[in-house]
């Protein structure tokens, strides 16, 4: 497929077909060759024949081959002739990042981290299918279910503090338990509170540079402070949600004659009743998220306390902010120069929202909404903030991660022989894994440079650079 170079940053899919708007991909002139090798332009292309697309199908610079959507693919919809569709969210509803920050400099706890990681280990279930210390009874998961991350701290575990910084409060209206099916509520009552498998984990790291001092110090950060990250989603409550509805939106797509380039984009009209259905089951998913990664958040807290010996005044192990990064949500946005009311699908892209937006919380309102970009476990990961200009070009996105350059199968292939544990261990990073097969799926050479995807998007304007933090100890699921 052909790009058209636009500038630095940005490459152009022209409008061909049955495509109703171009793509744009954000990307340099180094990534962009992976993006091509990947084949993701193919999917920027489908995404823009979907009814009722506006402006462009976008990806982001971590975009690479997925279910339908790329990952990092952006798309808004009309809510009078656009879709909805599963795989433009994807399978693990609201994974997503929070980052918690401490009082702590590195050197309090070089002696306890690995206490501090077999100690998170214990009390964090992961791996695949892992159960959680909680068991939620019908009305319990129903609450969970439409109360999100407050039915957590309801029952003690956080505060209303965490809520305030967690995006959209930790709560996604329009969610009813009544869509979901059996065999969803069933996987949803054991996993609340746990880390699940692939590319998720908990991460103790430390501030390593800071690029902007003002808004770092408004998000608690600098140099050398121990923070925690935890990255997780709505483990297998949410993949039923995606897997149910995919079966319903494919015989939908065809009941209304909708012309798709590939089955994987199977989707319904925003205002039917199947489209409607799916909302609010995705409601249901993003809401476990929030619950499940506030729960994982209460028990960080009471290792870091127990292990260390330090009360909540000493420790001040406070949320920065927690993201959500596969969502569909009702938005609005200014389209040629009138405000309009779209659905803004983001699998594998971030909110950024400027200083001043209405949605940031009020302790950022000044300087913009924190977003959260976790690298590979052997290199860096970064904190970012919202701009202008995200909000004119992208309906307000930006990246989400590094994203991946190998499947795992080929990153299992090129870890065969080495000890990957051993060679990070060196790096100064200690690792503790679930699954046998997780650490060589998850090797730093199966991710793209993470500098050069925030240099991106950096350039791009969609987001700034605030800090970089680098990993000291991991727990993969």
């Amino acid at each position: 497929m052909e790009l058209v170079q636009r500038d630095a940053y940005r490459w152009e899919v022209p409008k061909t077909g049955r495509m109703a708007v171009p793509g744009l991909i954000f990307s340099d002139d180094v990534m962009i060759e992976d993006i091509l090798r990947d084949r993701g332009p193919v999917q920027v292309a489908n995404v823009a024949t979907l009814p009722g697309i506006l402006t462009h199908s976008l990806a982001m610079p971590d975009m690479h081959w997925g279910y339908g959507f790329p990952i990092g693919g952006v798309a808004a919809f009309d809510i009078k002739n656009g879709v909805i569709s599963p795989g433009g969210v994807g399978y693990d509803i609201n994974c997503g990042v929070r980052l918690i920050r401490t009082e702590l400099e590195h050197g309090r706890i070089k002696k306890k981290l690995e206490e501090l990681i077999m100690e998170l280990f214990r009390a964090i279930p992961s791996g695949v299918g892992s159960k959680g210390r909680l068991h939620l009874n019908e009305k319990d998961e129903r609450s969970v279910l439409t109360r999100g991350a407050r039915w957590a701290v309801e029952r003690g575990m956080g505060g209303e503090e965490d809520l305030v910084r967690t995006e959209d409060g930790g709560v996604m209206e329009g969610a009813e338990p009544e869509a979901l099916s059996e065999r969803a509520l069933t996987r949803g009552k054991d996993q609340l509170g746990t880390l699940g498998s692939g590319n998720h984990f908990l991460e103790i790291g430390v501030v390593d540079e800071v690029y902007d001092d003002r808004t770092a110090r408004a998000f608690g950060l600098f140099t050398n402070g121990v923070v925690v990250q935890i990255h997780s989603g709505s483990r297998g409550l949410g993949y039923q949600v995606c897997d149910d509805f995919l079966k319903i939106m494919g015989r939908v797509t065809a009941r209304e004659g909708i012309d798709i380039p590939d089955r994987q984009l199977a989707c319904a009209p925003i205002g039917s009743d199947e489209g409607r259905e799916y909302y609010s089951a995705m409601a249901c998913a993003a809401n476990y998220a929030w619950a499940n990664r506030q729960v994982m958040l209460h028990w960080t807290r009471e290792v870091f306390m127990r292990v260390l010996n330090l009360s909540p005044v000493e420790l001040k192990m406070n949320m920065v902010y927690d993201v959500c990064h596969n969502i569909a949500k009702f938005e609005r946005h200014t389209i040629d120069g009138k405000k309009r009311e779209v659905c803004v699908h983001r699998k594998g892209a971030t909110r950024s929202l400027p200083p001043g937006h209405p949605l940031v919380p009020g302790p950022y309102r000044d300087v913009g909404q924190p977003i959260l970009i976790p690298g590979d476990m052997g290199t860096a990961s970064y904190v970012l903030v919202g701009t202008e200009n995200a909000v004119a070009e992208t309906f307000a996105s930006t990246c989400h991660g590094a994203g991946r350059v190998l499947s795992r199968k080929a990153a299992k292939q090129k870890a065969q022989g080495r000890a990957i544990a051993r060679e990070l261990e060196d790096q100064g990073i200690l690792v503790m894994a679930a699954g046998k097969n997780a650490l060589a799926e998850e090797i730093p050479e199966a991710y793209k440079d993470v500098d050069r995807v925030v240099a991106a998007v950096e350039g791009a304007g969609l987001s700034r650079k605030v800090a970089r933090l680098k990993p000291i100890g991991v727990i993969k699921g």
